[in-house]
């Protein structure tokens, strides 16, 4: 055990700490401590706080016995399980704290976390700005990061899919927790392998992950528990693809199986633009081994919502709405990409239809996953559409979606750390998350030519300039540091947040943040968030 004394300046991590003077160690002390230890199963270590010296020996100038002496005491915490003993001096100034100074500066700021952040996107960078505003959090590394995130967090040379590099750095640094903002690290079972080294992450396990690593499975798991979504067909052979295709109506929608980076979806509107599709996911691979196996949907028609949820394997949590735009150009022309912009929240997400989706879609879904033997902790992202015939899944993800991520945290109230650590920890029922009553709008910066090819390199101006304004925050997702200044290095290069009291005003601030930022071939659609569905 460690025993920490005749000093303020320490430092600790990932610890539940108990507090009292704890002199006589009876009953219930020793319940205290039974609960303490009860989280060293989570990961935590276990910390008694106390004094040293009676405290009403200077508050009312009184010789006050103790029962145990200091030795004895850290030989009986030891043999609880106890792993740090804290005599912190109770000084003069000290026992003027108020409860919420003592709380701050002798508590969180002393057990301050360290965190690691998965990724390199917008995403990324708008989860580590959240973190980083958390009392609970005191370092901040991402791997591999950007040039953004760097402003923030300690860059971190190791890619999202070198698990076991991962590992190592996590252990040799003393990382408290670990957060994956991508996809294929989830699928790829990077939560798997973190656990296995008793190491605490949040996200899901590969097996709970394939809700978006296979959209198959998705489909036949929405059709098996009766979650509302569109008919579907599901093919590995070619020719019964084109078969399928041939004898259905349309237009309809082909989708790559597995995951595309959220490009693997056609709509095609005759059979000759199916044939093709077919051709292209299933042949030509177009998206790798994602395209071995096509879904094919009937296209629904309706406005589109995303809904995040933070979720803790039984309660879920959703967040606020937002919409993307996911083509190119305006007017919703062009190929589809990551996402050129987003608003929140949805135009059309009523109180009601939330309440509809709790019972038929949200809820269902953790059950669904829990039934199948695959307990889902992190994010599950609802892609949603609202038909004629009521609310519908189009898709899951099972992460934070980007550029999504980029309005919804910026009006997150409750401390985000808070919520991952409560998620891990099975305790989600017991925060209260919080939003606030405001909109935002995020608009993408792509490179010219995105999401087909496009050059990198080229010097960005003006983003001191669009910082400097009032409600305003420019994420960055490719980007780098060249010779000191910030060059594109991406085909999404930066996402200009704007928020506002309603979503015209957030729309309009984002826009005027945009004015201020240039660098060569720069393009962005005009239209985010203008349609009034």
């Amino acid at each position: 055990m460690e025993y920490i004394h005749n000093t303020e300046q320490f430092q600790f991590h990932n610890t539940v700490v108990a507090l009292g003077k704890f002199d006589g160690m009876h009953k219930g002390h020793q319940l205290i401590f039974d609960e303490l230890i009860q989280y060293k199963q989570l990961g935590y270590q276990a910390a008694v706080f106390s004094f040293d010296r009676p405290p009403l020996n200077m508050l009312k100038h009184k010789h006050m016995r103790v029962i145990y002496t200091t030795n004895e005491k850290i030989k009986l915490l030891a043999r609880r399980g106890i792993d740090i003993y804290i005599e912190h001096p109770f000084t003069d100034e000290f026992s003027h704290l108020s409860p919420e100074d003592f709380v701050i500066k002798v508590l969180l700021e002393k057990t301050g976390m360290k965190v690691l952040v998965v990724g390199s996107g917008g995403r990324e960078h708008a989860i580590v700005w959240k973190l980083s505003q958390s009392p609970k959090v005191d370092k901040i590394y991402c791997a591999p990061g950007n040039a953004g995130i760097g402003q923030l967090a300690e860059l971190v040379n190791i890619g999202a899919m070198e698990f076991h590099k991962l590992i190592e750095f996590v252990k040799n640094e003393g990382i408290d927790f670990t957060v994956v903002g991508m996809d294929d690290p989830l699928v790829g079972g990077i939560v798997d392998a973190f656990e296995k080294e008793g190491l605490r992450i949040f996200g899901p396990r590969a097996n709970a992950a394939i809700i978006e690593g296979s959209k198959a499975f998705s489909k036949e798991l929405m059709r098996k528990y009766n979650i509302p979504t569109a008919e579907y067909g599901t093919f590995s052979d070619y020719d019964l693809a084109v078969e399928h295709v041939k004898n259905g109506n349309f237009p309809v929608v082909l989708k790559a199986a597995g995951l595309a980076l959220g490009k693997g979806v056609l709509i095609c509107n005759t059979l000759e633009e199916a044939l093709e599709g077919l051709k292209e996911i299933m042949l030509d691979k177009k998206f790798g081994d994602s395209g071995n196996t096509v879904v094919i949907e009937e296209f629904l028609t309706g406005p589109e919502m995303s809904v995040l949820s933070f979720c803790d394997g039984k309660t879920i949590v959703p967040m606020v709405s937002a919409q993307d735009h996911k083509r190119a150009y305006d007017n919703d022309e062009g190929l589809n990409t990551g996402g050129m912009g987003t608003f929140s929240p949805s135009r059309v997400y009523t109180k009601e239809l939330a309440e509809e989706c709790m019972k038929t879609i949200y809820q269902p879904t953790v059950d669904a996953l829990n039934e199948e033997g695959r307990t889902f902790k992190g994010i599950i992202f609802f892609g949603l559409m609202l038909t004629p015939k009521g609310m519908k899944v189009i898709e899951y993800n099972a992460r934070f979606g980007d550029p999504e991520t980029q309005v919804v945290l910026p009006r997150l109230k409750t401390d985000l750390m808070e919520i991952f650590e409560a998620c891990v920890d099975g305790t989600l029922d017991k925060v209260d998350v919080q939003w606030e009553d405001n909109a935002a709008a995020c608009v993408v910066m792509a490179s010219g030519g995105y999401p087909v090819s496009y050059k990198k390199g080229y010097e960005i101006t003006g983003l001191e300039d669009a910082e400097a304004m009032d409600n305003i925050t420019v994420f960055h997702a490719g980007t780098a540091l060249q010779d000191g200044k910030f060059v594109t290095n991406g085909g999404r290069v930066l996402g200009v947040t704007g928020v506002g009291e309603n979503l015209d005003e957030a729309i309009k601030t984002a826009y005027e943040g945009v004015a201020k930022i240039d660098f060569k071939d720069k393009h962005f659609r005009k239209d985010i968030g203008i349609k009034k569905y």
